[in-house]
């Protein structure tokens, strides 16, 4: 029999998730005067490493490794890669670096961060209070259609958002957010209860878009510079736009968001997008 005070075992100390994915975004440039230095069969053999690395399907792959062209000035290249284990994920870096095309490709920006579950997505208790609140009766067979309905909905959610499969589009854009912590609009200074209302409108206003955006956000709060990273996949570029519009309209975007660079790329298979930046 253990003693009422005894405490669990320790977990043995790990670098692997033990719930989601790591996460990186990476974005490199090309350097045309240093490419023009590598000799033609240098630049062969880097091309063909390159596609070896990016290969989703080579064994020791990380979990989800996705490429895209960027658009504009500030990269060419942009990979997304997530696995439980972020060396992994970091070899894919390393191995570029090293490869024959390394010294042309330069990393101009990174973001790191994890996948989560927000606390912000209702409980199946939590849901069912506020199918109440909104005037369906407990007792109703309503109620127990919408709660069943919302449990079969939420499974699927949760692992969406820990092992994130990425859909088929070919649009992406990536931004890094914050909550401002202004004395005026503080974000943190809120209850749960009124963060949670303002989510929960944010959320809608979201939902409107499906079937055109899929989102997927990771938390990046003492990872990296900011607190979360956004990526939207769309099947339209103007869907990003209109999404991203719409939704700075609500409370919680409006009055408590901070926003950092966008990149948005062209999805493509990693030998597509080599050919289309010209390496």
């Amino acid at each position: 029999m253990s003693h009422p005070h005894a405490q669990s075992a320790p977990s043995e100390p790990t670098i692997l998730m033990k719930e989601g994915w790591h996460c990186l975004h990476l974005y490199y440039a090309v350097n045309q005067a240093v490419l023009n230095e590598i000799p033609e069969h240098k630049r062969a053999s880097g091309r063909e490493a390159l596609l070896q690395i990016l290969d989703q399907n080579r064994a020791g792959a990380p979990a989800r490794i996705q490429t895209s062209v960027t658009s504009g000035h500030k990269a060419d290249l942009g990979l997304m890669i997530m696995d439980p284990n972020p060396l992994v994920i970091d070899g894919i870096r390393q191995s570029i670096r090293a490869s024959d095309l390394g010294t042309a490709l330069e990393p101009v920006y990174s973001f790191v961060s994890i996948s989560e579950v927000s606390e912000y997505v209702p409980t199946l208790a939590q849901y069912g209070e506020r199918l109440k609140a909104e005037g369906t009766p407990a007792d109703s067979p309503a109620f127990a259609v919408k709660l069943k309905a919302y449990e079969d909905r939420e499974v699927h959610m949760k692992k969406q958002r820990l092992y994130p499969d990425f859909p088929a589009w070919p649009v992406v854009c990536f931004y890094p957010m914050n909550k401002i912590r202004h004395p005026l609009a503080n974000w943190y200074d809120q209850p749960y209860s009124r963060r949670m209302e303002m989510m929960t409108e944010h959320g809608k206003s979201g939902m409107k878009f499906g079937g055109k955006v899929s989102q997927l956000i990771t938390a990046s709060t003492g990872l990296d510079d900011w607190e979360w990273g956004v990526t939207l996949w769309a099947k339209e570029p103007a869907f990003i736009k209109e999404i991203v519009y719409t939704m700075r309209f609500d409370e919680a975007s409006a009055k408590y968001a901070e926003f950092g660079p966008f990149y948005v790329g062209y999805i493509m298979s990693p030998a597509d997008a080599l050919q289309h930046v010209k390496v």
